[in-house]
């Protein structure tokens, strides 16, 4: 059993901490292996009613996986990209259909893996300092784990709008538009975490939603009210991706007046952060996102995989984490210099089936 990964029971509460706190608590797939292991255990153990999985430290809850690993897995060509990838998706599905209740105390920064280990669960638990952003495309690579199955299932008012805008741009969000967008359900006081794990501890835990949902009513609060999204996001509501540019050109280019002051700055702050990712990981993931909002769960993590081990052969991604990451120079050289740019045969390739597909674990 790896140290980067913690098991506690508390009462018939088990709590499975992620202990890397210097790494932000990044996953390895050692990591995902003993999580899966545990959590597979505690479903069929009787004296287990609920599962809480927290981040050590007080900086994130999870800020993505081993990308330093994955980029150099994808230079060498060895199995170890597609081996945690695998690992991971598995895990993801298991905790979309956890047959009991399973919380995320999702505080501090919740990227990348974190996402797939929290936003798939019953409760997801806001603080004070939660950071949500699925940045992908900025490392020329697509909102994997699950992220193109919630994002283009999130429920307001602005409907495919909002995925596509934080799976395209990687926006960053803070507690109150979390809780707003229902990437978070509940929200509690960072301060009030701890004393919120321990009355659950103290609580006969049933492995039903009924007695977590009673000790959560002495300690949810209403988040703040975020700002409300500008009306230029509907510019993310196309059926194409080049109508999407247009759309936010068209705002940001249009005559100043009183009304439209803030969706001019929002498009162009918008079409500057598209402008910097990958045009050939913006294009895979816009497709990926449209495919995705009609999958079951399954489906899409199998179609997960197969852009993942095929984005291996992608040189932005490579590319993409050098200059974040390894070298951070920040200035990537990709492959295409614009959405125009890019070959359709190129995405149409991403989605090739790889000849194994994903195992799931029944």
């Amino acid at each position: 059993m790896t140290n980067q990964i913690q098991f506690e029971v508390f009462g018939n509460l088990g709590v499975i901490t992620l202990n890397r706190p210097k790494a932000l608590n990044a996953l390895t797939t050692e990591m995902c292996a003993a999580m899966t292991k545990i959590m597979l255990a505690w479903q069929d153990d009787d004296r287990i009613g609920a599962v809480l999985v927290e981040g050590a430290g007080d900086r994130a809850f999870c800020a993505g996986g081993d990308i330093i690993m994955l980029h150099d897995s994808a230079k060498a060509g060895d199995a170890r990209a597609e081996e945690f990838w695998r690992t991971e998706y598995a895990l993801n599905e298991l905790i979309h259909r956890y047959k009991k209740p399973y919380i995320a105390l999702i505080d501090g920064i919740v990227m990348g893996g974190g996402v797939g280990l929290s936003v798939h669960g019953r409760l997801r638990v806001a603080g004070d300092n939660t950071l949500f952003a699925m940045p992908e495309t900025g490392i020329g690579y697509f909102p994997d784990v699950g992220g193109t199955y919630f994002l283009p299932r999130l429920q307001t008012k602005w409907g495919r709008a909002v995925g596509n805008w934080l799976g395209l741009t990687g926006a960053r969000l803070k507690t109150a538009q979390t809780c707003a967008l229902g990437i978070a359900n509940v929200y509690i006081p960072s301060g009030q975490h701890e004393a919120f794990k321990t009355a659950l501890g103290k609580t006969n835990l049933d492995g039903l939603d009924g007695p977590v949902m009673e000790v959560l009513k002495s300690f949810v609060k209403q988040p703040d009210m975020p700002a409300p999204l500008p009306q230029a996001l509907d510019a993310f509501d196309k059926d194409k991706l080049p109508e999407i540019y247009a759309s936010l050109r068209s705002y940001a280019n249009a005559k100043p007046n009183k009304n439209n002051t803030e969706d001019s700055a929002w498009a162009s702050k918008q079409l500057s952060f598209l402008e910097s990712k990958s045009p050939l990981a913006v294009y895979i993931t816009f497709e990926a996102l449209r495919r995705g909002g009609n999958f079951k769960f399954r489906e899409t993590m199998r179609q997960e995989l197969d852009l993942s081990l095929n984005f291996l052969d992608i040189p932005d991604f490579i590319e993409g984490v050098r200059a974040a990451v390894i070298d951070k120079d920040r200035n990537p050289k990709w492959a295409a210099a614009s959405i125009e740019d890019v070959n359709l045969d190129d995405v149409r390739a991403a989605f090739t089936q790889t000849p194994m597909e994903l195992e799931f674990l029944t």
